[in-house]
């Protein structure tokens, strides 16, 4: 089968990101040599400098691609609605299960918040109280997902969903007893 030039820099990315996550699984990123990915992934060294300056670029650049995928499938499902969006983004989250646990375990949760703070587009041009609003949800996003990993992502998004629900319940009762 001939592939395009397209065709084989995917393949490549996917061999790449594949051979990172399983060799994260076994040691620190820093013990992790270009040489060593590389000859796991069965791509020529050239091919990872063609393609990412550094090991971590290449976790970078799949967090942005699967939070990019989760956009196009939420957005291109009729069911989709707000008060669907944390589920969808969880359940979206458990079924990449690998890839977030391994980032999570590595260290390397901190790709996650940058991610989700990226996507929620916060910039300098905006009013004080719009940034603020939106650095609130996703420190808060973050924060959910985080501990939800470290727990081992025991709740489906509808799940997460209902104790948010929950959650923000009793602490509107909280402000009106005060």
């Amino acid at each position: 089968m001939n592939m395009n030039n397209e065709q084989k820099n995917t393949y490549v990315k996917k061999q790449i990101t594949a051979a990172l996550l399983a060799l994260l699984k076994e040691k620190p990123l820093s013990d992790i040599s270009v040489s060593e990915l590389t000859s796991r992934a069965k791509i020529g060294r050239v091919s990872f400098y063609r393609n990412y300056q550094s090991k971590e670029d290449i976790l970078k650049e799949e967090s942005d691609r699967l939070i990019k995928e989760w956009g196009k499938l939420f957005e291109s499902n009729p069911e989709s609605a707000p008060e669907t969006l944390f589920s969808s983004l969880f359940d979206f989250y458990r079924d990449h299960r690998n890839f977030y646990t391994t980032l999570y375990n590595a260290g390397m949760s901190y790709i996650m918040m940058e991610t989700i703070i990226s996507t929620i587009q916060i910039t300098p041009e905006m009013m004080n109280l719009e940034a603020y609003m939106k650095s609130f949800w996703a420190y808060g996003i973050y924060g959910w997902m985080l501990e939800w990993i470290k727990r081992g992502m025991p709740e489906s998004g509808k799940e997460l969903s209902a104790l948010f629900s929950i959650a923000q319940q009793s602490n509107n009762a909280q402000n009106i007893k005060e």
